[in-house]
């Protein structure tokens, strides 16, 4: 059954979130428009909002409002802490953890060759020149535990191998095929306590 062209245009709009199919962009659409009118525009503003105004920031290539996001104008966070992760949202599972006071590179993904992104793709130069700048320590691999992250890891570690920097892989606790947007915070602050070394054997 089809409701018109402006139903129609809105269950197929929700239905690009994740999860969210059919029958459950239906339901929402029937309820924003049954009753909760107001909600609805307050989600249209928000939405419109962050699509004009949200990029990216200059340094860890976060989401951010400005030039530079709030984590990279943060003076009293660890400037040899460089914490590498996939997306944004796992740098704010990591965040919520509390446990973490360096700074973030947020890549674009994880190298796949079968769906065409490579090293250049999701940002490995721009990560490199941030390490050959020789204010990074440490650089904490936190890519996801799958076979793509961990393909991503082992690469960024191979590249890094002959730079006079430590590498680390976080570890215990989170499931090879989990992503850490699904984390709870003490598995990370645990995964982060037991960080080691990553060896190129």
């Amino acid at each position: 059954m089809s409701f018109g062209p402006v139903i129609d245009e809105l269950i197929e709009s929700l239905r690009v979130l994740p999860g969210v199919g059919q029958k459950t962009a239906q339901r929402m659409t029937m309820q924003l428009l049954e009753s909760n009118r107001l909600g609805a525009e307050r989600l249209s503003r928000a939405l419109i909002d962050a699509v004009e105004r949200i990029g990216r920031c200059q340094s860890c290539r976060n989401f951010s409002e400005s030039e530079r996001c709030r984590i990279c104008e943060d003076p009293q966070r660890d400037p040899g802490l460089l914490c590498v992760v996939e997306s944004p949202s796992d740098l704010l599972a990591i965040e919520q953890s509390q446990h973490y006071r360096g700074y973030y590179f947020v890549l674009a993904g994880s190298i796949s060759p079968i769906d065409g992104r490579g090293p250049e793709e999701i940002g490995l130069p721009a990560l490199m020149d941030r390490v050959a700048s020789g204010e990074v320590k440490e650089l904490i691999l936190a890519t996801n535990p799958t076979i793509e992250g961990e393909a991503t890891a082992h690469y960024i570690a191979e590249t890094l191998s002959k730079r006079e920097v430590l590498v680390t892989r976080l570890a215990h606790g989170i499931p090879l095929g989990g992503e850490l947007g699904f984390v709870d915070g003490g598995t990370l602050s645990h995964a982060f306590t037991g960080r080691s070394p990553v060896r190129n054997d």
